[in-house]
């Protein structure tokens, strides 16, 4: 079964196919979900919607919303993005890193990195939140807000962590599972064809991260979300190596179900969920630290030996 479509298969035609393997990956992880709640919890498909959309009426259903969650995101994300190279790939492994193994210290500098630019990147989060709409988009606006009111409701939901089981269930469905499933379907797959079919990586990264930020339905921090995209598609692109944008993606997102868990036990004061910049000093240096790191991780991944590249798929 492994590579068993043509490899001159146009890469619009494999990127159409891989949307196919999605959307199947979505709606079996919406029934598996949908099965497993009602045999878990006995609620039924309009109870489970009502919750999704209304989470603060059901505050008894946490526990059945971060396994719906998780289950989809399973199904719809990482294990869609295997199939689709199971047969679309003669070699997964090598397509997805083309460079088979990265330095620890590489590995870390990228994990580092995704701490550091959190000071900087705030005064985006800060114009992203606050940001007014011409007066042509008011009806946008409006649709805009209640989508991410409706969202962050449920976020806030799902995130309250006081235990340590909630803890690491925690790190599993919103950190574990997106860095995976997210960097294959995004950096592993889409960045891909794109590169392959426009020959362009600057393009491909740039693209595939919008459609990253956009995906997601938050319009208040859609670019923020985009410019993190970006990110990981230049760490993925110079080390050639998927496993680069999974660790950044799992240190961005673990560190904030982290600090939800501190502050809902009042170990810090931090509020992650708080829009408003970071001091100007310390975003400076923030800045200054976070491009240095760029760049030694630029030349470093550079000067890594690279394996053969697959031929062409067109």
């Amino acid at each position: 079964m492994k590579g068993f479509i043509s490899p001159s298969l146009h890469p619009f035609k494999s990127l159409l196919l891989f949307t196919l393997f999605v959307m199947a990956g979505m709606f079996i992880g919406n029934f598996l979900a949908m099965l497993l709640v009602k045999a878990i919890w006995g609620y039924g498909i309009t109870e489970t919607a009502n919750m999704l959309a209304r989470p603060k009426d059901y505050p008894e259903s946490r526990s059945a919303l971060v396994l719906f969650q998780g289950v989809v995101h399973l199904a719809g994300f990482t294990i869609s993005s295997l199939m689709f190279l199971r047969v679309y790939a003669h070699r997964p492994a090598d397509y997805l890193s083309p460079r088979s193994s990265v330095p620890f210290h590489l590995l870390l500098g990228s994990a580092v990195l995704l701490l550091v630019i959190m000071p900087a990147a705030s005064w985006l989060v800060h114009w992203n939140a606050n940001v007014d709409f011409p007066a042509f988009m008011e009806g946008f606006e409006r649709w805009a807000r209640e989508k991410e009111d409706t969202l962050r409701e449920l976020t806030l939901e799902l995130t309250k962590i006081t235990t340590i089981p909630q803890l690491v269930l925690g790190l599993l469905v919103f950190a574990i599972l997106p860095a995976v499933g997210e960097e294959l379907v995004f950096r592993g797959v889409i960045q891909q064809e794109l590169q392959r079919w426009w020959r362009n990586p600057h393009l491909a990264i740039w693209v595939s991260a919008i459609i990253f930020g956009l995906i997601h339905m938050q319009f208040y921090g859609v670019v923020p979300r985009i410019m993190l995209g970006v990110l990981f598609g230049y760490l993925y692109w110079w080390s050639g190596n998927i496993l680069v944008p999974i660790i950044g993606h799992f240190i961005n997102n673990g560190f904030m179900v982290l600090m939800m868990y501190l502050a809902q036990r009042q170990a810090v004061t931090m509020d992650v969920d708080s829009t408003e910049p970071a001091g100007v000093m310390l975003s400076v240096i923030s800045l200054v630290i976070t491009a240095a790191l760029l760049y030694s991780l630029y030349r470093n991944f550079r000067q890594q030996p690279i394996s053969p590249q697959p031929e062409p798929r067109f």
